[in-house]
């Protein structure tokens, strides 16, 4: 993480030279808050009803009744440094599992279920970052307080830079319907695009930095974060900012992520909407899909073998690799109370996934609807259909015996996995909110010799 300070050093002294000489810029950014803090905490119990299944193999979700249980608590806090300069920070303490260790399904029920279970709280800075925003002149907006913002006025037209430990979903894959797994859709899904293989640890953050460039009726983002040292890790930061303390980077130059992102914001009958756009470019010690498969087959893996992301995947498969992917993401509001969204997404499925899930291709529609419509001010239903699908390449590395990330039948039947959820948000007092949420899910992990599966969970969450 020391490299990525050092560089911002450098960026901030031009930076802030630069503020000090725009005069314009200086009038645009009108200070509100010099600080702020923030608290959310999260429960989540979810549990599936026992479900048909020809087999079962080393990552596959349980077909036997099961109940599990995770708990978050964030403690944000935030402060004005300079003139357009923020740093934000977030305490997470977390606990619990998911359904089966978090293995069994691509689009994993439960957002707040990492690939990092325990059975006791651990701890992490998840977020440590700086955020440097230029004002460019011309109308001006208000940006409000939350979490991770302090409230203030800004030019509509700006740059803003930021860098240091956060997650690349805290840039890129918005969506006002379809985002916060505390307050919306609980599924990874509706989290964020399941085929972008991100930078991320087993919690879902990273070190980097991001540039945005944000216009009246457009934004253009980039950013550059670094990926954990082996498949499903931690990275370096972790041996400082989480505790207990685990993980290393791969080398600096060859094992990270990029990204950029195109906004298009519009109006449709004074209906806001967006469409954006997402490529992204990954570099790791990857593992081909065709070399794992022929050493599989040649030498195929123990029956015995446990539960774990890869586990399976021969050394010899593995190379310095590029893998790379595309994604679209829609929201509209139709109505006052009513909006409707959607993510596609693709990679381009040679190589095994390093951090996200094994999806090479995906698609999601759904709605939101706001109880102002039936006099319940606050309550909010949310119904998504999903269907996830795995490349050739996948397919035959899972019918070998493989295990990837989440997925490891020890067999594949192949079909694309769907996913249909359904939450109802109640606002029970103040900012404290109860949610039933229901997922049906059917050929789990691609695999139609197992399931449907009905996943019923609820949501207690309350945050200042």
């Amino acid at each position: 993480m020391s490299r990525f300070f050092t560089i911002f050093l450098v960026c901030a002294s031009i930076v802030n030279v630069k503020a000090q000489q725009n005069d314009s810029s200086n009038a645009a950014h009108q200070n509100r808050n010099r600080w702020n803090f923030h608290a959310q905490n999260t429960e989540v119990v979810q549990g599936n009803t026992g479900f048909p299944a020809r087999y079962s193999g080393p990552n596959s979700l349980s077909n036997k009744e099961q109940v599990q249980e995770t708990v978050t608590l964030d403690l944000y806090a935030g402060v004005r440094l300079w003139r357009g300069a923020e740093l934000h920070m977030d305490f997470l303490m977390w606990q619990g599992f998911g359904l089966s260790q978090t293995f069994g399904i691509e689009d994993f029920p439960n957002g707040d279920a990492y690939k990092a279970g325990t059975k006791v709280p651990n701890y992490s800075i998840t977020h440590l970052f700086i955020r440097q925003t230029i004002g460019l002149g011309g109308e001006q907006e208000d940006v409000n307080d939350d979490p991770l913002k302090l409230a203030c006025k800004l030019d509509i037209s700006r740059l803003t830079f930021t860098i240091g430990r956060l997650s690349p979903m805290d840039i890129c894959d918005d969506n006002t319907y379809a985002k916060d797994p505390h307050t919306q859709f609980l599924g990874w899904a509706m989290m964020g695009n399941l085929a972008w293989d991100y930078g991320e640890d087993q919690i879902g953050f990273t070190t980097g930095f991001s540039v945005e460039l944000h216009q009246p009726k457009w934004a253009l983002r980039y950013g550059f974060f670094q990926m954990p040292g082996v498949k499903n890790g931690f990275t370096a930061d972790d041996q400082y900012l989480m505790w207990p303390n685990r993980g290393t980077d791969g080398p600096f130059f060859r094992s990270w992520a990029m990204m950029m992102e195109f906004e298009r914001r519009y109006i449709v009958k004074r209906h806001p909407g967006a469409i954006r756009f997402l490529p992204w470019l990954d570099e790791a010690d990857f593992a081909n899909y065709q070399v794992a498969t022929a050493l599989l087959l040649a030498n195929p893996p123990s029956p015995n073998i446990g539960q774990g992301s890869g586990i399976t995947i021969p050394s010899a498969a593995r190379s310095y690799s590029y893998k790379y992917g595309l994604g679209l993401n829609w929201e509209q509001e139709v109505s006052k109370n009513i909006g409707m969204f959607s993510r596609l997404g693709w990679n381009n499925g040679q190589l095994e996934s390093w951090t996200f899930t094994d999806v090479n291709w995906t698609a999601s529609l759904g709605i939101s609807i706001k109880g102002e419509a039936w006099g319940r001010h606050g309550d909010v239903v949310g119904i998504a259909c999903i269907v996830s699908g795995a490349s050739k390449d996948n397919q035959k590395f899972l019918e070998a015996g493989g295990t990837d990330m989440l997925d490891g039948d020890g067999a594949l039947n192949y079909d694309p996995e769907k996913v249909l959820e359904i939450y109802y948000d109640f606002h029970i007092w103040k900012t404290i909110h109860i949610t039933p949420d229901y997922q049906f899910v059917t050929n789990p992990a691609f695999n139609r010799d197992r399931g449907p599966v009905s996943i019923f969970g609820a949501r207690l969450h309350w945050e200042f």
